[in-house]
């Protein structure tokens, strides 16, 4: 039996895409195989860990609850959007002085959540207690992380 299909038209990082899609793909594997954008992680499919966060509109959302058929017509940014070929962004290079990542595994979610918050204008303090308690980390203990976000902020930029 074929699987029910819709076509969709979305913009990802940019650039809009059209694709005809099963009406059951989750939109971490629209971005993850059908674009390619490998640095969506997904852990516990369950919209737990936060590993899959990506933002949809400006806002962030776990993409392992949403369906691809969802993001038709809308603007999907992941993890690969945020720095330009030639720098990080603030966020980005603060986890790295701050070395706040092992693993790697969760920090594309943390990173694309952070870069919510501060764009909506979330406090520093807000970012590490709220944003940042939506997020599972098993390698860091989260005190690197918490100092790159006080960084960003301090410095102006997420």
């Amino acid at each position: 039996m074929n699987e029910a299909t819709r076509d969709i038209h979305a913009t990802v990082n940019g650039v809009t895409y059209e694709r005809s899609v099963p009406v059951r793909m989750l939109l971490s594997d629209f971005v993850r195989h059908e674009l390619q954008q490998t640095g969506t992680h997904v852990g516990c499919e369950q919209g737990v860990c936060g590993a899959c966060t990506i933002l949809v509109d400006g806002e962030a959302v776990r993409s392992c609850l949403m369906l691809a058929v969802q993001a038709d017509g809308r603007t999907v940014e992941t993890v690969e959007s945020l720095a330009d070929e030639d720098s990080l962004s603030a966020f980005q290079q603060a986890m790295q002085d701050q070395h706040g990542l092992q693993c790697g595994f969760c920090t594309p979610g943390i990173l694309m959540s952070v870069s919510a918050a501060r764009r909506c204008g979330r406090t520093a303090d807000e970012a590490e207690t709220e944003v940042l308690g939506g997020h599972v980390c098993r390698c860091t203990g989260y005190t690197s992380i918490r100092a790159a976000i006080r960084q960003a902020w301090e410095e102006g930029t997420a």
